[in-house]
């Protein structure tokens, strides 16, 4: 489960955040996980809380918002939202998809004090 490193590596940006920007408590935190990410939102949720324990962001909340993979097919120039990285352009039917969105995880917005 390769979601527990990354929550710890989310809780590494808050920390970094935090001692950049003068503040001691995260009350709530905005995650955007994208479709084609190869991260499962459950299990980050799952790892959060104990990985935040007797953090600066113990007991905050978690949002995930989930984000759509999307494309744009090489032969065409047709953009898509796909839900895999083997997709199929539904305007000429080529394989040829380059990747525009929906492979990144990123800390979207924070609430503090």
């Amino acid at each position: 489960m390769h979601e527990l490193s990354l929550t710890q590596g989310v809780l590494n940006i808050l920390e970094d955040y935090a001692r950049d920007n003068d503040f001691t408590r995260v009350k709530t935190v905005w995650l955007e996980i994208g479709q084609l990410s190869h991260v499962q939102p459950d299990a980050m949720a799952f790892c959060f809380d104990s990985v935040m324990k007797d953090t600066l962001a113990d007991g905050a909340k978690l949002k995930i918002i989930e984000t759509p993979g999307r494309a744009i097919c090489a032969d065409c120039g047709q953009q898509m939202e796909i839900t895999s990285r083997i997709a199929e352009c539904p305007e000429c039917g080529s394989y040829k998809l380059h990747i525009s969105g929906g492979d990144e995880m990123r800390v979207k917005e924070l609430e503090v004090e």
